[in-house]
C-alpha cells in the first residue's frame, strides 16, 4: 500500500477501536436474536405474506432468501425513474434461484435540481437523515434475509447507507440505474446560465437549454454527487462490478440487475458465502471511498456524507484523513466539471473499471476489502459486457481517452485537490481540482450576505464588481438545514470572467458540480454555534489560501477579539421547514456528517 494510504487507515483504525467494536457486537447480537421469519407468529407472517400471493407458499416453505427490497423510485427524479418496474422484475429474477423478493418500503428522494435556490432545498440535507430513517423501517419487520437498496442520487445512497448499516448483520446490494445518454455538453448548459445572469439570453433560450441538457431517464450527465455517489458504490463492493454507468433501458443494465439480485440471494448466513454489509463496510472501504472521491475529482458533499455513512459503522474519519489522502492520492480523472467529458465519455474511456485496476496497482485502494461481487476489489477492474446475451466481464487495458482518463503514473495533478482551509475564521473545505492554479490565493474585501439571494440581488444591481470574497452564512446545519448555494455559481463565474478576483466564504455547502470559482465551504464552527464567520464584516479583507490551507480575516486582533456575532435570522416557515425543527436542534457539525440521527442516537 502506499505509505500515505496505510498511514491514514492505522489512523482511522485506532481512532474507531471502541466505537467499532460496539457497531460489530451490534449486529453480531442482531444475527443471534433476528427476530427472522421462522421464530415470527403465524398471524405476523400472515400479514407479511398476504400482499404477494404468488410467492406465499415459497415463503411459507422458507426454503431461500426473501429479499427485502427499499426504494426511492419516483418519476418526478430522473435518476429513480427508471426504478418504476424493477421490484417486478427483481421478484421474477429472485425466483429464478429459489429466492423470494417484496418491497419492504419507499424512501423519499428529492431532486436537488428542482429545489436549488428555492425554499424546499432547506429540506434537502436533512432528506439523508428520513432516508435514513425509513430505510430502518423498511427493514424493521424481520421478514428480510437480505436487501437490495434502489437509490443513486444525492442524499438517497448515504441516507439507505445510515440506515441499512443498523441492520449489518443481513448481506445487500446497491443497484443503480445509470446515467441517462448525453444532451446538451455541460460546458454549453454552463455559458448559458452565465449569458442569462448578464441579461444575454432570454429565459426561452435558458429554459431550451436545461431541457437539452436534462432531457431522459438516467443521472444527469455531470460528475457531481449523484455519479459520485456509483463511485464510490464501486471502490466499496457494494454493486455488481461496473454497474455504475451504464445507461437506463439497455440489456447490459437489466442483467447486472438481475445479476445482483441473485448474488445477494446466496449470501445470506444460511450458506457458506456469508457476507453481511456491516462487515464488508469497514474501515478499508471507507478509505477506498476518500480515495476515489479524490482520485476522480469528485463531489464535495461527500466531506458530509463519507463520515455520516462510517459512524453508522462505527468508524470515525475527519477532514484531517481527507487532507492527508488528498496530498498522497494522484487526481486521474478530469469529468466536467473538473473537464469538458461527461460520464458517458468517462465510462467509454475506461470507467471505473479503469480507476479501480490503476488505483490498485499503484497501491492506493485496499483490493482486500469483502466485497458483494467478486472475490475482492480486483474483479470491479473488469467491465461487464454481454456475450450471446449471457453477462461477462473482461480486463479493461489502456485509457481510450487520456484527455479523461490517466494512468496514476501520470496523473492530471499529483494529488486530489480537497483541501482544509483553517483561520481565525474557522476550519472549511475547498475543492481545487477545477479551479485555475492562479486562482488558489484570493485576498479581497468581503461582502457579507445571510441568504444567497441577497448575493443574488447585489450581482444584478452591478455592487459586486470588484475583487471580492462573498460571504454567506447562516447556512449551517443548525440555522437552516445547509442547503447548497448553486444559484451562485454563474454570476460568481461571470465575475471571474471580468478579471475580478473572487471567491466564496459560507457555513453552507456548494453543488457536487463545484467548479472554477474557488469556495471555502461547511465552514465550522457555523455562525449560528457562535463561529466566527459571524463576525466578519463588510469590508474587512479576507484570504482564502488554498496553497497553505489558510482562511482569514485580517483584521486587527485586539478589535477581532472584541467582535460580537452578527445576529441570526429567524428561522423560516412554509415549504414544511419548520416541521424539521428538532433535526435542526439536534444536528451536529459538519466534519461529523451534519446528521441530526446520528447525533441524536449517540453514534
Amino acid at each position: 500500500m502506499n505509505p500515505a494510504v496505510s498511514a491514514v487507515t492505522d489512523r482511522i483504525i485506532e481512532r474507531s477501536r471502541p466505537s467499532r467494536a460496539a457497531y460489530l457486537a451490534l449486529i453480531e447480537r442482531e444475527r443471534e436474536t433476528w427476530i427472522g421469519r421462522p421464530s415470527l407468529g403465524c398471524a405476523n407472517l400472515a400479514h407479511a405474506y398476504a400482499g404477494t400471493p404468488e410467492d406465499r407458499e415459497a415463503m411459507k416453505a422458507d426454503a431461500g432468501m426473501n429479499i427485502g427490497i427499499v426504494t426511492a423510485y419516483n418519476d418526478m427524479l430522473s435518476a429513480h425513474a427508471v426504478y418504476y418496474r424493477y421490484p417486478e422484475l427483481m421478484k421474477v429474477w429472485a425466483r429464478e434461484v429459489g429466492a423470494t423478493a417484496q418491497v419492504a418500503g419507499g424512501v423519499p428522494a428529492m431532486c436537488d435540481g428542482v429545489t436549488q435556490g428555492y425554499p424546499g432545498m432547506e429540506l434537502s440535507l436533512f432528506s439523508r437523515d428520513t432516508i435514513a430513517l425509513s430505510t430502518a423501517i423498511a427493514l424493521s419487520h424481520g421478514t428480510f434475509e437480505g436487501a437490495a437498496l434502489l437509490g443513486i442520487c444525492d442524499k438517497i445512497v448515504p441516507g439507505l447507507l445510515m440506515g441499512a448499516l443498523r441492520f449489518g448483520h443481513l448481506p445487500m446490494v446497491l443497484i443503480p440505474g445509470g446515467p441517462m445518454p448525453s444532451g446538451l455538453a455541460n460546458k454549453a448548459k454552463a455559458a448559458v446560465r452565465e449569458r442569462f445572469a448578464t441579461g444575454e439570453a432570454t429565459r426561452e433560450e435558458l429554459l431550451d437549454s436545461e431541457i437539452a441538457a436534462y432531457h431522459g431517464q438516467g443521472t444527469c450527465t455531470f460528475y457531481g454527487t449523484a455519479n459520485t455517489n456509483q463511485m464510490m458504490m464501486e471502490v466499496m463492493g457494494l454493486h455488481m462490478p461496473g454497474a455504475a454507468f451504464v445507461n437506463p433501458g439497455t440489456k447490459l443494465r437489466q442483467e447486472l440487475t438481475r445479476a445482483a439480485v441473485q448474488k445477494v440471494a446466496g449470501l445470506g448466513w444460511r450458506g457458506d458465502d456469508y457476507r453481511p454489509l456491516g462487515h464488508c463496510v469497514d474501515e478499508r472501504a471507507i478509505v477506498n471511498a476518500a480515495v476515489g472521491l479524490l482520485a476522480t475529482g469528485g463531489s464535495t458533499n461527500h466531506l458530509l456524507h463519507v463520515p455520516a455513512i462510517a459512524r453508522a459503522a462505527g468508524i470515525v474519519i475527519d477532514w484531517e484523513d481527507f487532507d492527508r489522502l488528498s496530498a498522497a492520492v494522484p487526481l486521474i480523472a478530469r469529468v466536467y466539471p473538473n473537464g469538458s467529458a461527461d460520464v458517458n465519455a468517462f465510462e467509454s474511456a475506461g470507467g471505473m473499471p479503469f480507476v479501480i485496476g490503476q488505483l490498485i496497482d499503484g497501491g492506493y485502494l485496499h483490493r482486500d476489502i469483502r466485497t458483494v461481487g467478486g472475490a475482492d476489489l480486483r474483479d470491479y477492474a473488469s467491465k461487464p459486457v454481454l456475450k450471446d446475451d449471457a453477462l461477462a466481464w473482461e480486463r479493461v487495458g489502456d485509457s481510450g481517452d487520456e484527455t479523461i482518463l490517466r494512468p496514476a503514473t501520470a496523473p492530471f495533478s499529483p494529488d486530489g485537490g480537497m483541501r482544509i482551509l483553517q483561520g481565525n475564521i474557522g476550519r472549511a473545505c475547498i475543492k481545487v481540482s477545477a479551479v485555475e492554479r492562479d486562482r488558489w490565493i484570493v485576498e479581497a474585501p468581503a461582502r457579507v450576505f445571510a441568504d444567497q439571494l441577497e448575493v443574488l440581488e447585489a450581482f444584478r444591481q452591478g455592487t459586486l464588481e470588484q475583487d471580492v470574497v462573498v460571504v454567506v452564512r447562516f447556512q449551517g446545519p443548525r440555522a437552516n438545514g445547509m442547503p447548497e448555494l448553486h444559484k451562485l455559481t454563474p454570476c460568481l463565474g461571470v465575475l471571474q470572467n471580468r478579471g475580478f478576483r473572487v471567491a466564496l466564504v459560507t457555513d453552507g455547502r456548494m453543488s457536487g458540480a463545484s467548479g472554477k470559482v474557488p469556495c471555502a465551504i461547511h465552514c465550522s464552527p457555523e455562525a449560528l454555534l457562535g463561529g466566527a464567520i459571524g463576525l466578519v464584516r463588510d469590508g474587512d479583507m479576507l484570504r482564502v489560501d488554498a496553497v497553505n490551507g489558510t482562511l482569514d480575516a485580517l483584521v486587527d486582533p485586539a478589535e477581532w477579539a472584541t467582535r460580537e456575532s452578527a445576529p441570526a435570522p429567524a428561522p423560516a416557515t412554509g415549504m414544511g421547514r419548520e416541521l424539521f425543527g428538532m433535526f435542526r436542534g439536534l444536528a451536529d457539525e459538519a466534519e461529523k456528517g451534519a446528521s441530526a440521527v446520528l447525533a441524536g442516537a449517540g453514534l
